[in-house]
């Protein structure tokens, strides 16, 4: 047992270590795991003895990877983008296994191995590449579109190529077009009761889960629906990872997508990082090394035929030149989903462990390059086409087809305060998107019509998702202060050039709030006071540019002389807000009283402010500081209750 702790902590540490490494070189952490498992694995460091005891712990992070894209499935996203997934990405699909599968044949492979070939070849990586377009704000153009809808294709084609390889190694003992109907019977049965559940049961289940407000149910509840998903299927003799998929997209539709995708990927990217260590583990590395020389000539191969074939495939749909181009390169090496393969088709023994790894390690070069080959694949591709083409495209809609690519606002908090500010920028045509972590006013919300979505918007995950670092404009509405900071807090540390306006009830969290990144602090008391002094005013008969003037000055001194109050019997005052609230007070200075013949400077008050002084009967709103006060001299102070206290008593009785 001792033996196991060092070695789990040796890899760990080995995993940090290279995670970081790559990351200050701009690698993806995909690499570095695999890397971190061919250092662990037999060939050098030998931690584990049987690494493939630990490599079904492992799966369970392609489980929660499945989930996870099926929350990001959308029927709507589907059938917007309808002409590219199921036109060019189909095409590609087909293209790339069928000229890698014949490829495979010729060098002698038997039909089968061949097939998982051009399986492999045919993925691509939408973790780096999505993460690639993302960091460089392009997602909007043509040229991404067409490269994420292949990707979509291909990430839905990944489910039946992981139900038809078990298929194959069963090929010998039964004939295989049975056990495809077989697994369509059972898969049909299984899609049929999994929908039914996600219908009738999970909305109401997670409904009553959300209403306990405990974030420890929902992430269990979601890491079971996932678990229970997949072990259906795999009950069936199915793959777990349909069960996983199925259940994300029974969840992708409704209002709590945004915070089951941030409770589950901390889980995903852990177990996913897990299951590239194993990959890693199982490289040959000194068989590798013996045929880099092929290894090289195979990724020259791969890399080269994959680019013709994408701008074949996109020739066929009439696409652009210059994106079909430009998409292949992006998308020209293998993916994650390609090691899945491989290690599913080592373990049914459809290809050698020879085989595997050397197709592992020409995955891992190619995925090497990709970093590179998005970033310059505008440049590369305008290289084979001689008209100009505009770079950026006009679109508006974001790809998941929900909150506006960029220039929106975000609504925190969507009760009343919110839902009047929506209102409004409806009227004005300016696109929102809100939040809120009431499952019952999101439900009613949802059907009426509106953009908003369940989420706690302290996770940074959740503030990802709904577009924070693209937005124009955050707005908090909800009347907590502890989390109003850790917002403010989440999201500056996320796009720091964003405004960020809090309503808030209490004027005594002004200072902290804008002293935590707030650009604006509304608090309703005193706005709602403010505009009531300017209907006053403008009833008074004073001028409309004055009254503005006099608004904006206040707002812009943070209220400053709507601070303060006197205090009477019915003031509540709790243990809570009795350091908080801002009293004002007179004080009568008699013939005994310490502060009689000092002036103000003498008396150095801090911590207080003078709001006013009155003397035989007449209002000195700004007293000279250098005057002494007399005797019957009313001193205005306003302060913090415990304040005012210690200042009265110094004003009479001196320290």
């Amino acid at each position: 047992m001792h033996g196991i702790f060092v070695n789990i902590l040796v890899l760990m540490t080995v995993a940090v270590a290279t995670v970081w490494l790559f990351k200050r070189i701009n690698l993806p952490p995909i690499l570095a795991y695999l890397v971190c498992g061919v250092l662990a694995g037999p060939d050098l460091m030998a931690l584990f003895e049987h690494p493939q005891e630990i490599h079904l712990f492992a799966e369970l992070g392609i489980v929660f990877l499945l989930f996870s894209l099926g929350l990001e499935f959308s029927l709507p996203k589907m059938l917007a983008m309808r002409h590219l997934v199921f036109g060019v990405g189909l095409g590609q699909m087909i293209l790339t296994t069928l000229v890698f599968t014949m490829i495979g044949i010729f060098l002698g492979l038997n039909t089968s191995a061949a097939f998982v070939v051009g399986a492999m070849a045919a993925l691509s990586s939408t973790a780096i590449v999505i993460k690639q377009v993302s960091e460089q704000g392009v997602v909007n153009t043509t040229r991404v579109q067409m490269a994420v809808s292949i990707l979509l294709f291909q990430d839905l084609a990944v489910v039946p190529i992981l139900i038809l390889i078990p298929l194959l190694a069963e090929g010998a003992d039964q004939s295989l077009s049975i056990a495809i109907a077989m697994a369509l019977l059972k898969g049909t049965l299984v899609v049929g009761i999994l929908l039914s559940a996600g219908k009738w049961v999970l909305p109401k289940i997670f409904s009553e889960v959300a209403r306990t407000r405990t974030d420890e149910l929902f992430v269990l509840t979601t890491i079971l629906v996932a678990l229970m998903a997949a072990g259906l299927t795999f009950s069936f003799g199915l793959s777990m990872a349909l069960g996983a998929f199925l259940a994300g997209m029974m969840l992708g539709e409704s209002q709590y997508r945004h915070q089951l995708e941030a409770d589950i990927r901390p889980f995903r990217d852990i177990l996913m990082g897990l299951f590239f260590i194993t990959v890693g583990m199982r490289l040959d590395l000194p068989a590798l090394l013996g045929q880099l020389h092929w290894a090289l000539i195979g990724l020259v191969i791969l890399l080269l035929v994959k680019i013709l074939l994408i701008r074949f495939s996109a020739w066929l749909f009439k696409a652009s030149s210059l994106d079909s181009w430009a998409s292949g390169i992006k998308l020209c090496q293998m993916g994650e989903f390609s090691f899945v393969i491989a290690a599913l088709a080592v373990n049914n023994q459809l290809i050698s462990t020879e085989l595997g790894s050397f197709l592992v390690g020409v995955g891992v070069m190619s995925m090497a390059l990709t970093p590179w080959l998005v970033d310059n694949s505008l440049d590369i591709a305008k290289r084979f086409v001689k008209q100009k083409v505009p770079d950026i495209a006009p679109e508006t809609e974001s790809l998941k087809g929900e909150a506006p690519l960029g220039d929106h606002v975000l609504i925190f908090g969507y009760a009343r305060v919110g839902q009047s500010v929506s209102r409004l920028l409806k009227i004005e045509a300016i696109p929102y998107l809100a939040v809120d972590f009431d499952p019952v006013r999101v439900q009613e919300s949802r059907s009426a019509g509106q953009p908003v979505f369940f989420g706690d918007v302290s996770q940074k995950d959740i503030l990802k998702s709904v577009g924070v670092q693209r937005a124009k404009l955050v707005l908090l509405t909800f009347d907590d202060h502890k989390k109003v900071k850790a917002v403010i807090e989440a999201v500056s540390s996320l796009n720091p050039e964003l405004p960020i306006v809090v309503r808030t009830k209490k004027d005594y969290h002004l200072e902290e709030l804008y002293k935590a990144g707030a650009s604006q602090v509304v608090p309703e008391i005193l706005e709602g006071s403010l505009m009531l002094v300017s209907q006053v005013l403008h009833l008074s008969g004073v001028p409309m540019s004055r009254i503005l003037k006099r608004v904006r000055k206040e707002r812009k001194g943070h209220y400053g002389h709507m601070h303060g109050f006197f205090p009477g019997e019915t003031t509540e005052i709790t243990y809570g807000t009795q350091d908080k609230l801002e009293f004002m007070h007179a004080v009568s200075l008699t013939e005994s009283a310490y502060a009689v013949g000092r002036s103000l400077r003498e008396l150095n008050l801090t911590r207080i402010s003078v709001k006013g002084l009155r003397r035989d009967n007449s209002e000195i709103p700004e007293p000279d500081e250098n005057a002494p006060l007399m005797v019957g001299d009313v001193l205005v102070i306003a302060g913090k209750p415990r304040r005012v206290e210690r200042a009265e008593r110094f004003l009479l009785e001196g320290d």
